[in-house]
């Protein structure tokens, strides 16, 4: 009936280009030819079930009853006057909210006991049906329909299991196009989108080029999984850290906070679990080379490495270098750090347009006063880190033809399995 090295080919070219278990597939080939055995020779609210042998060719098709008993349904007379498509539909309630009996859905037990002594009710009942090789252009075409539906659907579920596990890491892809500000990256087996707030301000993306973002989230939508990635999040600049500092993978060195405009400059907070290590230095590498690769895969944004400490006013401190603080006070009610520079260290502390300060608050978590200090004695001035502040994102007629239904289930394999090419050369 089936051209099997056209089936077993395709089988194997679905499961190695698109991800889909074969299982799966051959669930597809049965669910379709029940679908099509159904359509051409089935009885309403019958249950028809179908048996595919990949090695064969061969197809058997069962049909399977409900076993119920007297309380469950209701029987409703059918006098000879009344057509056949008056009887009941499957599933379709009695006035008393039971069900109507229905011959070809239901099996009585007392019935069902006859055939095997064990059953309860609840359970199923199966019967062999007659094989047919006769099916008409309207079930074939429909078996067609439901092979590629349901092979859609299992590469939807392959797809989001395997993003899924790949969820909050970085990930590759290629530029696809670009929409409305929003990039379209080709990940291999779906697309990517990177919408426009996600993106490093400044950076400009071409068709065919090569891209490294983070997978900031996967979800599964009625039109299909969405990828959402960014190259502003934080994440991004610790996961790009993780690849170039092994001793960040290795969970040494702990990445403690990161605050980031990105594309512009960021700080980031490390602490080493070993004393042996230095976590700055791990970080930096021989000669800057670990640092500069991130920053270069970054367009050029600054960084910088603070180590952590557990004491607030030293943290504030490294928070704020390069710039040099001649002291710290804590106010541990308001979570709030005063902090006291030279007048020509002002400027520095403060950063441009505020953005150190700013940085240094959101990084150590502490609301951060700059106080200029005006010579010996001299007079004071004071800056909030609130009034740097801006807003920030980035902490986010049935013609009956033989072998008709054999030739449109191979169809529909090959042209699900011809899918992904055409996807690739658009």
């Amino acid at each position: 009936m089936f051209d099997l090295k056209v089936i077993n080919s395709v089988l194997q070219q679905l499961e190695d280009e698109r991800g889909i278990p074969k299982e799966k597939i051959i669930d597809a080939i049965e669910t379709a030819l029940a679908t099509a055995y159904k359509k051409e020779y089935g009885k309403r609210g019958q249950i028809v079930r179908a048996k595919f042998n990949v090695d064969t060719g061969a197809a058997e098709f069962f049909q399977v009853k409900i076993i119920v008993d007297e309380t469950q349904v209701k029987i409703r007379e059918i006098t000879e006057n009344e057509e056949k498509d008056e009887a009941p539909k499957e599933g379709e309630e009695a006035e008393d909210d039971r069900v109507y009996f229905n011959p070809e859905h239901h099996i009585f037990l007392e019935d069902a006991q006859k055939i095997r002594k064990d059953v309860i009710v609840g359970e199923e009942i199966v019967f062999p049906l007659e094989p047919h090789d006769n099916y008409g252009r309207i079930a074939a075409q429909t078996a067609k329909q439901v092979i590629i539906q349901k092979i859609r659907e299992a590469e939807k579920v392959s797809v989001f299991e395997e993003f899924s596990k790949r969820e909050h890491e970085i990930i590759n892809g290629t530029v696809q196009r670009a929409e409305r500000g929003n990039l379209f990256v080709d990940l291999g087996r779906t697309t990517g989108i990177l919408p426009y707030d996600e993106q490093i301000p400044g950076e400009r993306y071409k068709t065919g080029e090569r891209i490294r973002a983070y997978l900031y989230s996967v979800e599964e939508t009625p039109r299909g999984i969405f990828l959402r990635l960014s190259r502003s999040h934080p994440q991004f600049l610790q996961k790009l850290f993780e690849i170039e500092a092994p001793e960040i993978a290795s969970g040494v060195v702990e990445v403690k906070s990161i605050a980031r405009e990105a594309g512009s400059r960021s700080k980031i907070a490390v602490l080493s679990h070993d004393e042996h290590i230095d976590p700055v230095g791990s970080l930096v590498g021989q000669r800057g080379v670990r640092v500069s690769t991130v920053m270069s895969e970054l367009g050029g944004e600054k960084i910088d490495i603070i180590e952590w400490s557990a004491t607030p006013a030293q943290f504030v401190e490294d928070a704020l270098s390069p710039a040099k603080v001649l002291s710290v006070e804590i106010d541990e009610n308001e979570k709030r750090a005063v902090v006291e520079v030279s007048e020509d260290q002002q400027s520095l502390a403060i950063g441009k347009g505020g953005q150190n300060v700013r940085l240094a608050a959101k990084l150590t978590g502490w609301k951060i006063d700059i106080r200029s200090v005006h010579g010996k004695g001299g007079g004071k001035k004071k800056v909030h880190d609130d009034e740097a502040l801006e807003d920030d994102s980035s902490t986010g007629a049935a013609e009956h033809t033989g072998g008709g239904l054999a030739a449109a289930v191979e169809e529909a394999l090959e042209s699900a399995a011809e899918e992904k090419k055409e996807s690739k050369s658009e």
